[in-house]
């Protein structure tokens, strides 16, 4: 037997470390993970009350149409509806844009480096991938443009970047959306919106109603707390919505998730304070790579991006080794860095200690 060809030396996804293998490999107790950018002040309560509510229901399919939650977020968001569509993270609603647009004879254009996940399921599906590589950390836009023609069916935008954590403005995106041919399906990836604190970060959700070749991702798995329920949705026209429906897979949302996911929109207390803890202990890294006088690049995340001018893969190892998990530059196209989730006071604490203790042992300041 035979798989498709475009699987064959295809890398799965690669996650960062877990808590528990680290401690089994290294016989240490007290790991902090700082690796996948999930928020370290976990959920609001209200949503661990609704997951427990749903312990008696585990036999039952979900509701396949996620009707509350659809429904919440409409009214969250100011959209109809029949304008959502739900996955197991926004990572599926990916694949099912993907499944949806694209094919051998097609072309899909995004950043280098982004989200990873664009390439790996354009790949799957056979297109053709045309990456254009950052300007200083940010999406050149010209560039992308040039890139589109006939063939084109999907254009990628990470806004907040993720490996970066740098952002596309408003008027940056508004003058590109005018320029792109109608035929092509411009997809926001806005899996960081929610930390995004920038006066020109741009409010997508109102330009749907001008640009119908527009679709925008969110989740429920960063600021919300919930990545381990894996809700993410697009929004997009009714017809956009409609038309890749078929390409998803029913029952993918838990009704777990579910629940949780609606209390957990009702809580915007619990997000503003998530987001005013991650500003300060962004400040904190700043200000240790200016001390330092390293090289970093000023994020709209929940993570930094910190360049230390040696193999990412060495930092990397230097922090497991006492018990702290992060992300090697080498894995997400930038090999001299590392990428640190924004943690607790306490936890960034740590982190820094950490790293100024190696910068001195390696000679680095």
């Amino acid at each position: 037997m035979e798989v498709k060809t475009q699987l064959r030396g295809l890398p799965p996804y690669q996650p960062g470390k877990s808590v528990e293998e680290v401690k089994r490999q290294y016989g240490l107790a007290d790991i902090i993970k700082l690796a996948s950018n999930e928020n370290p002040y976990g959920c609001s309560p209200a949503a661990k009350e609704a997951i427990m509510k749903q312990l008696d229901r585990l036999a039952i399919y979900p509701d396949g149409y996620a009707r509350l939650l659809r429904e919440k977020v409409a009214a969250h968001l100011g959209v109809n509806e029949t304008q959502l569509i739900f996955g197991n993270g926004s990572d599926e609603v990916v694949q099912i844009i993907c499944r949806a647009f694209l094919s051998p004879d097609t072309n899909t254009v995004m950043a280098a480096p982004t989200f990873p996940q664009y390439r790996h399921n354009a790949v799957i599906e056979g297109a053709e991938i045309r990456e254009i590589p950052l300007a200083d950390g940010r999406h050149d836009l010209e560039a992308m443009l040039n890139a589109i023609d006939e063939q084109t069916r999907v254009v990628w935008i990470c806004n907040p970047n993720n490996p970066t954590g740098t952002y596309v403005n408003e008027r940056e995106l508004t003058s590109f959306l005018e320029r792109v041919p109608s035929h092509v399906l411009v997809v926001l990836d806005e899996a960081y919106y929610e930390y995004a604190t920038a006066d020109d970060y741009p409010q997508t959700v109102p330009l749907l109603r001008q640009y119908e070749n527009l679709m925008i991702l969110r989740t429920f798995s960063k600021a919300y707390g919930l990545a381990a329920l894996r809700v993410g949705y697009g929004i997009a026209s009714e017809t956009i919505a409609r038309d890749i429906e078929p390409a998803r897979e029913p029952f993918n949302t838990s009704s777990i998730a579910q629940a949780a996911a609606v209390a957990a929109l009702d809580d915007q207390d619990f997000i503003r304070d998530c987001v005013e803890k991650n500003r300060r202990g962004l400040q904190m890294f700043y200000r240790f790579c200016e001390e330092n006088r390293l090289r970093y690049y000023p994020s709209q995340t929940n993570f930094v991006l910190i360049d230390f001018g040696i193999e990412g893969n060495e930092v990397f190892q230097y922090l497991l080794e006492r018990g702290i998990i992060v992300r090697s530059g080498n894995a997400l196209g930038f090999p001299t860095a590392v990428r640190i989730t924004v943690g607790t006071r306490e936890q960034n604490e740590r982190v820094i200690a950490a790293l100024t203790q190696m910068l001195k042992a390696k000679q680095l300041v």
